[in-house]
């Protein structure tokens, strides 16, 4: 019997720096990642974009923040869209935008999550930990953000009021190799689990992420992945306005999303920061594709040769 998936776009681009994300949900339909889905026995619906409209400007004590009305009006509508995606379908995709984005997708898992009784676990593959509130972002980029919101940190008084925040010690990242002294500060204070790119050279990306899912699996949880493109060497995924040198390998982030269907624990997905503007010719948006298919179920004697 197939499972029910659903995709979810948000041209979102008002929390980064640079213009292109909005391209991003475009670029992984024209990638054909709902038919990969469907060839692996997914029944795929294609919900459509969210978006918003114009916005008032809204200040704030931080002067270097921008565009905070459009990033509120995203985690407005975006979080609803989320939880009744959850509710209606197996394993929603949520195609960003940038990584703002997970400030509404997350917060509204997590509603879902709590209307289930069951606890919420998300893992963040990214470059960066996104732990700054409104109050210690020196970029005023809001991207950096969402996981310091959905996990109930002080100074969101401008964003949406948060009905049920994320326990930070059921946050697990991986991939770490950006972090502001803000952030390196909040993540002695709160708990949440980091796993930087030197602790997986050193130990792989396998021990530390069973040890995680067996966590996630003791407390009959939900599991949310949201997947930075910057998660991933730049050399293999050049799409992206925030590069660092250093990130995961392509059979590293193989590895890693075989792992998660091995699982059968993943409830939802954020895919984040594709720029195609700053792609080559459509690499990056087949790459993510290609993981998402591991994360769906496909192996790599499926996988068709690619030459790129």
């Amino acid at each position: 019997m197939s499972r029910t998936c659903s995709l979810l776009g948000a041209a979102i681009q008002t929390g980064a720096s640079q213009p292109g994300c909005i391209m991003g949900p475009a670029a992984l339909r024209t990638a054909g990642l709902a038919a990969v889905l469907s060839e692996l026995d997914w029944e795929v619906t294609d919900l459509g974009d969210v978006t918003i409209a114009p916005q008032e400007p809204m200040p704030h004590a931080n002067p270097a923040i921008h565009d905070l009305a459009e990033t509120c009006a995203w985690i407005k509508a975006l979080a609803p869209a989320a939880q009744k995606a959850a509710a209606e379908h197996d394993l929603p995709v949520f195609m960003g935008g940038d990584h703002a984005m997970a400030a509404g997708t997350v917060s509204g898992i997590a509603a879902h999550a709590a209307s289930l009784g069951r606890p919420l676990f998300v893992l963040w593959l990214d470059a960066h930990p996104d732990l700054h509130t409104l109050m210690t972002t020196e970029s005023g980029n809001l991207h950096g953000t969402p996981v310091a919101y959905f996990t109930g940190q002080p100074d969101f008084e401008a964003y949406p009021p948060l009905a049920h925040a994320v326990d930070p010690r059921h946050v697990c990242m991986m991939g770490i190799r950006s972090v502001d002294p803000a952030e390196r500060a909040r993540i002695k204070e709160i708990g949440v689990e980091v796993h930087d790119m030197r602790a997986l050279d050193e130990t792989g990306v396998l021990a530390p992420l069973r040890a995680f899912l067996a966590r996630v699996r003791a407390a009959n949880g939900l599991l949310h992945v949201s997947f930075d493109v910057d998660f991933l060497d730049p050399q293999i995924a050049p799409a992206v306005g925030t590069t660092v040198p250093g990130g995961a390998t392509f059979r590293e982030a193989h590895l890693i999303m075989e792992e998660l269907c091995d699982s059968n624990l993943v409830s939802s997905l954020d895919l984040v920061e594709l720029n195609p503007f700053l792609d080559e010719r459509g690499r990056t948006a087949r790459l993510l594709c290609d993981f998402t298919a591991s994360l769906f179920g496909r192996r790599v004697l499926d996988r068709m040769t690619r030459s790129y």
